[in-house]
C-alpha cells in the first residue's frame, strides 16, 4: 500500500531534516532530499561532516536498481617521509577520559563528499542542483543556533576546530567558543557553495581552490598533489546483499569493512532462536557479546590485510567460515566517531541511505572557502597497520555502512549510523530489535546498546533484567558501565514503512537526531 506521505527523512539535526523536507514540498524525490540534507549537514553538523570529507550513499530506485556510491576519501599518490609530514597528535578531553587524535596537513586524504553529492544528484535527482543547495546556503548565511549537542561536540574538538584562523572565525568569532543559543555563521562557506552551484565541482578538484590546497600541502607538509584531486572519482559499486530471517539486506561492500562485518554478525545471529529470549535479558546480552567477540576474531584472522582482494567478502561470509566462529557462541576503548547519517524515502519507492564523515577534521581549512579537510590518514581505525603505512592511490576502507532492508523488492527499513567502530554493532542491534523482537522504530532505536571490542565491554544503562554482577566477563576483559546513553554508541537515524505502508521513523537521541515526514 503506498504511503499517503510524499516522503520521510531522519538525520542528526532539525535543520538537516528541514532541508530534506523542503525538497519533498518542492516535488523532489528521496535523492533530492538526501543530498539537500547532506549539504545542509555541512553547516548544521560541521564538526561531524564536511565538504572536505567523504562517505557513502546506498541508493534504491523505484525501478528496482540498487547502487552504492563510494565517495570516501582516497590515499594520495605520493607519500612524504614521516619526518617531513605535518602530522601531529592533539589531546582531547572528554571529561574524565582523554584521547589522542592525529591531525595536520599530513593527515589529509583526497576528499570525496563534493564529488559524491554532484554524482548522486546527476544520476537520480529530479530538482535543479541550485534548488537542492539553497537550504544549506541560507543556513550558512543566516546562521544556525547552537544546541546542546553541538556545543558538546565543539567543546570536545576545540583544539582542532580553533587551530587555524579560518576556523576560529567560525567557532570562536569573539575569542571564546560558541555556546548554546549563539548562532554559528559560515559566510565564507555560503559563498563557496554558491560558487560550486554555478561552476560545478571541477573548481574544487581542478580550479583555484585545488591550487590553493596543493600549494599549502607542498609548502607546509601535506601529501596532496594536483593529480590526486584531478583524478578523484566517485565509484559506483554493487551493494553487498545478504538474507536475514527471510528478508534481503543491502549494505556497503568491500573494500570497506563495515557492511561485511554487519552481514557476518547477522549470519551468526540468525543461527540463534531469539523467540524465547527476553529483550535486554542476561541471555540476550551474552548472545550479543559473544557475536561481537566472534566477529572481531574473524575480522582479525580472515579480513584484515585482505580487504582489497577480489571476492574476499564471499569467502568471509561462506558457510565454512561461519561454522568455525559459530562454534564459539555460548562461550564465555575505542574512539568516539565523528560521523553523521541521513535516511530518506519517498512514496514512489526511492530510498537513500547516506553516511558521511570528516573524521575529527585536519585542523586545516582552505583559505577563503570555509572548508576544513578531513584527517582520515590520522584515524587509527582506518590505518590498522599503523600511521604512514597506507598504500598509495587506493580508496580507504571504512566502517561506515549505509543499510536498507527490502521486502518484496521494496525498501522497508532505511538506516545507518555514525560512531566509528560502534557503527556495525549499533546497526546490528537496531536491526535485531526491529526484525527479531518486533519493536516499533522509536523503541528499537532508543533501546540500550552495548559494544564489545578488544577485551572491553561498554554497556549503556537500561537493560532492565540484567544483573551486572552476574555477567560472564573474562578475567582479562574490562566492563565499562556508562551512566547514561551517549553518542559513543552511534546515532542510528532510521526511516521505515509500517504494516499499512505509512512512514515511521526515529532520529537517534544519542546524536540529537530528528525524523519527520510530510
Amino acid at each position: 500500500m503506498p504511503s499517503p506521505h510524499r516522503g520521510a527523512i531522519a538525520a542528526g539535526h532539525p535543520k538537516t531534516v528541514a532541508a530534506g523536507l523542503e525538497m519533498f514540498r518542492s516535488g523532489g524525490n528521496a535523492f533530492d532530499a538526501a543530498i539537500a540534507a547532506m549539504l545542509a549537514s555541512w553547516v548544521a553538523e560541521p564538526a561531524l561532516t564536511s565538504a572536505g570529507g567523504g562517505g557513502f550513499c546506498l541508493a534504491h530506485t523505484q525501478a528496482g536498481d540498487n547502487v552504492l556510491f563510494d565517495f570516501f576519501t582516497q590515499t594520495p599518490r605520493q607519500k612524504r617521509p614521516a619526518g617531513k609530514s605535518n602530522f601531529y597528535p592533539v589531546l582531547v578531553d572528554f571529561g574524565g577520559v582523554q584521547q589522542e587524535f592525529h591531525v595536520g596537513l599530513g593527515s589529509m586524504a583526497v576528499p570525496g563528499s563534493l564529488d559524491g553529492a554532484f554524482c548522486i544528484h546527476q544520476r537520480f535527482g529530479s530538482l535543479p542542483f541550485r534548488v537542492v543547495a539553497e537550504p544549506a546556503i541560507r543556513y550558512a548565511k543566516q546562521g544556525v543556533e547552537v544546541n546542546e549537542f553541538q556545543q558538546y561536540v565543539f567543546t570536545i574538538l576545540q583544539p582542532i576546530l580553533t587551530a587555524c584562523p579560518e576556523m576560529r572565525r567560525v567557532y570562536a568569532p569573539s575569542g571564546e567558543l560558541l555556546q548554546v543559543g549563539d548562532r554559528l555563521f559560515m559566510k565564507e562557506f555560503a559563498a563557496t557553495l554558491e560558487y560550486w552551484v554555478a561552476e560545478g565541482p571541477q573548481v574544487f578538484y581542478r580550479g583555484d581552490m585545488a591550487q590553493k590546497l596543493v600549494a599549502d600541502c607542498r609548502d607546509r607538509g601535506g601529501h596532496l598533489a594536483l593529480a590526486d584531486l584531478q583524478h578523484y572519482r566517485t565509484i559506483e559499486r554493487k551493494p553487498l546483499s545478504v538474507r536475514y530471517r527471510g528478508r534481503t539486506l543491502l549494505t556497503n561492500p568491500t573494500p570497506s569493512f563495515g557492511g561485511t562485518l554487519i552481514a557476518f554478525s547477522l549470519k551468526l545471529l540468525e543461527r540463534i532462536d531469539l523467540q524465547a529470549v527476553e529483550l535486554g535479558s542476561q541471555q540476550h546480552v551474552k548472545i550479543l557479546t559473544d557475536i561481537m567477540r566472534a566477529t572481531n576474531l574473524a575480522r582479525n584472522e580472515r579480513l584484515d590485510g585482505q580487504i582489497y582482494r577480489q571476492a574476499i567478502a564471499d569467502e568471509f561470509l561462506a558457510c565454512e567460515s561461519l561454522e568455525q566462529y559459530a562454534a564459539s557462541l555460548g562461550t564465555g576503548g575505542s574512539k568516539w566517531g565523528s560521523t553523521t547519517h541521513i535516511s530518506a524515502i519517498d512514496r514512489d519507492g526511492n530510498a537513500a541511505s547516506i553516511t558521511a564523515s570528516n573524521g575529527e577534521g585536519s585542523s586545516y581549512a582552505i583559505p577563503g572557502t570555509g572548508v576544513m579537510l578531513n584527517n582520515m590518514l590520522g584515524e587509527d581505525d582506518l590505518n590498522p597497520h599503523g600511521f604512514h603505512q597506507w598504500q598509495s592511490d587506493v580508496r580507504l576502507s571504512s566502517m561506515m555502512a549505509p543499510t536498507m532492508v527490502l521486502e518484496g523488492g521494496k525498501p522497508s527499513i532505511v538506516l545507518g549510523s555514525g560512531g566509528s567502530k560502534r557503527i556495525r554493532t549499533a546497526i546490528v542491534q537496531v536491526l535485531s530489535n526491529l526484525l527479531d523482537f518486533g519493536l516499533p522504530v522509536t523503541d528499537a532505536v532508543a533501546a540500550p546498546r552495548l559494544h564489545w571490542n578488544e577485551g572491553v565491554l561498554n554497556i549503556e544503562p537500561g537493560f532492565q533484567s540484567l544483573d551486572i554482577n552476574e555477567l560472564a566477563i573474562a578475567s582479562d576483559e574490562t566492563l565499562v558501565q556508562w551512566p547514561q546513553q551517549n553518542m559513543f554508541f552511534g546515532g542510528v537515524h532510521t526511516i521505515a514503512r509500517d504494516a499499512n505502508g505509512q512512514f515511521v521513523g526515529s532520529g537517534d537521541r544519542r546524536r540529537s537526531g530528528v525524523a519527520a515526514w510530510l
